[in-house]
C-alpha cells in the first residue's frame, strides 16, 4: 500500500488541472451541448492527464539528485525514496502506454497533437530547462498544446485566438514561477540551475510585459473573434482580477512557486474561475450571436 500510494503521488494528480485547456475549445465553440464533442474531450483529457503523468515520472527520474537539495521537493516519492527507481520506470511505461492509447482512440491527429506534447515535455526535461527563457518557452508551449488538442478531439478550427490568449497565459505562469522560486530559494544552482541566470528586476520586466498581453489579448478575442458572443466581454472582469490577485499572491505571499497548488489552494481565485465559467457558459447560451 506503501508503493502503491508513493505511485499515484508521483502521477502528480493536482498537476492534472492543467489540462483544463483542453476544454477551451470546447467551451468557445459552443460545442458543450453536444455530448460526442463531450466524450471526445474528456477522453482526450484522460489521455493527456496519462501522458503529462509520463513526463513527470522522467521529469523526476532525471532530476533526483537536485531534488534532494530543494526544501519541498525532497519529499517527492523517487528524491525521498519512497518509489524506488526500477519501480518508477515501470510506471513510466504503464501510464505512457494508456495515454497513447486513449489518444489513438480519440484520432490520430490527436495523437499527433499528443506526440508533440509529449516531445516537447522531453525537450524541456533534457535540456531546455536550463536554458534561461527558454524554459519558461518550453512549459508555455505545453499549455498551447493542450489547448490545441482539445479543438483537435472535437474537429473544431484551431482559433488564433485560442493560441494567442493560452500562449501569453502560459508565459505569465512561467515567469512568475520562477519569480516565486527567486523570491523563496533565492539562485541556489543545486535546486535549478539556470536560477542564476534569473534576476527579480529582469523577471518584473517579463512579468509586466506578459501580464499586459493576457489581458489585451484575451480582451481582443470577446470583441473582435468573429465567433465570440459579443457579451463575452462581460467576462474580462474576472479575468483582470484572477491575474491581479495571482501577483497579489506571490508578491506579499511569497506563493507562484507550484502554480497548481496556488490557483487550486486560493479561495478568492477559485470562486473566480467558477464564476468566470458560468457566465461564459451562460453567456454562449443565452446571449446573443455576433
Amino acid at each position: 500500500m506503501t508503493l502503491l500510494f508513493a505511485a499515484v503521488r508521483q502521477l502528480r494528480p493536482k498537476q492534472w488541472a492543467k489540462n483544463v485547456f483542453l476544454f477551451a475549445a470546447l467551451v468557445f465553440s459552443r460545442s458543450f451541448l453536444d455530448p460526442d464533442a463531450i466524450v471526445q474531450a474528456l477522453v482526450g483529457f484522460a489521455a493527456f492527464c496519462m501522458v503529462s503523468s509520463t513526463g513527470y515520472v522522467l521529469n523526476d527520474l532525471l532530476d533526483r539528485e537536485a531534488d534532494r537539495l530543494h526544501p519541498k521537493k525532497r519529499f517527492r516519492p523517487i528524491a525521498s525514496g519512497a518509489l524506488p527507481v526500477p519501480a518508477a520506470i515501470v510506471l513510466l511505461l504503464t501510464t505512457g502506454t494508456v495515454g497513447l492509447s486513449l489518444a489513438y482512440w480519440v484520432g490520430p491527429y490527436f495523437l499527433a497533437v499528443a506526440l508533440a506534447y509529449f516531445c516537447t515535455t522531453l525537450s524541456y526535461s533534457w535540456y531546455f530547462k536550463h536554458v534561461v527563457i527558454l524554459d519558461i518557452m518550453f512549459l508555455a508551449s505545453g499549455f498551447v498544446w493542450r489547448a490545441v488538442a482539445g479543438a483537435v478531439a472535437i474537429g473544431v478550427a484551431v482559433s488564433p485566438w485560442l493560441f494567442v490568449c493560452t500562449a501569453f497565459l502560459a508565459l505569465f505562469l512561467g515567469f512568475n514561477k520562477r519569480r516565486g522560486e527567486l523570491l523563496s530559494l533565492g539562485d541556489s544552482a543545486g535546486t535549478r540551475k539556470n536560477l542564476a541566470d534569473y534576476s527579480p528586476k529582469m523577471l518584473e520586466q517579463f512579468q509586466a510585459i506578459v501580464t499586459g498581453n493576457v489581458v489585451l489579448s484575451y480582451s481582443l478575442y470577446t470583441i473582435l473573434n468573429d465567433t465570440a458572443n459579443p457579451w463575452m466581454a462581460i467576462t474580462i472582469p474576472y479575468v483582470l482580477y484572477g491575474i491581479f490577485r495571482y501577483v497579489y499572491l506571490i508578491d506579499q505571499e511569497g506563493a507562484g512557486d507550484a502554480p497548481d497548488e496556488t490557483l487550486l489552494s486560493d479561495r478568492p481565485i477559485l470562486i473566480t474561475g467558477v464564476l468566470f465559467t458560468v457566465t461564459a457558459v451562460a453567456v454562449l447560451v443565452l446571449g446573443p450571436s455576433a
